[in-house]
């Protein structure tokens, strides 16, 4: 498939991005004393929390946040085939989980060079993807190529640049990818 999907198409992706169909562990005791941990309501309006039997602690279940780059050179973004699961083969822009303490924005320059080889220089900030249901909170950025040449690496079975009409709209990963990569377009033509 060629070109663009109309609006709508395209979303039906099963997952999240990039880590979507991991499944929420199962947590039963408390990290603190060791007691068991119930399902209650802490505070009105809010979901039900993990809480402690005995010490009362509440284990929040906090999101994760991917930090990814749309990386442009001449036209075109780099994209990238996944070598593992979940979406094994389908297509993702560079990036991946930020490890804690770390800058979102440097999560995304690591994760790009560990991922495809090269090295980028953030340009700005594209958008931030979340979706009903799903743990993972998907920074994007736009960035520009620096350095090194476009090659499968860490997780990678292909890397490539597409311009517009090349992108493989039927075979990508997630749908921050796919949302993404419409805003992207989107906002090049305004622009």
């Amino acid at each position: 498939m060629t070109g663009r999907p109309p609006p709508g198409e395209g979303t039906h992706l099963a997952g999240g991005p990039h880590m979507a169909h991991h499944h929420e562990p199962e947590f039963r005791f408390c990290p603190v004393c060791g007691q068991k941990l119930v399902s209650s309501t802490v505070k009105k309006n809010e979901p039900p929390r993990l809480v402690c039997t005995a010490c009362e602690f509440v284990f929040y279940m906090d999101p994760k946040v991917v930090a990814c780059a749309l990386v442009e050179r001449d036209g075109c973004v780099a994209l990238l085939r996944r070598a593992i699961d979940p979406q094994k083969g389908k297509w993702v822009m560079p990036g991946g989980y930020v490890d804690r303490g770390e800058v979102v924005s440097s999560a995304a320059l690591r994760e790009t060079l560990e991922e495809c080889g090269i090295r980028i220089e953030i340009s700005r900030l594209l958008g931030v993807y979340s979706y009903p249901g799903k743990t993972a909170v998907v920074v994007v950025y736009i960035a520009r190529h620096l350095s090194g040449t476009l090659r499968a690496a860490d997780e990678t079975l292909e890397a490539r640049w597409f311009g517009e009409r090349e992108i493989p709209w039927d075979r990508l990963a997630f749908p921050s990818t796919v949302d993404a990569l419409r805003d992207y377009w989107d906002r090049k033509r305004v622009n």
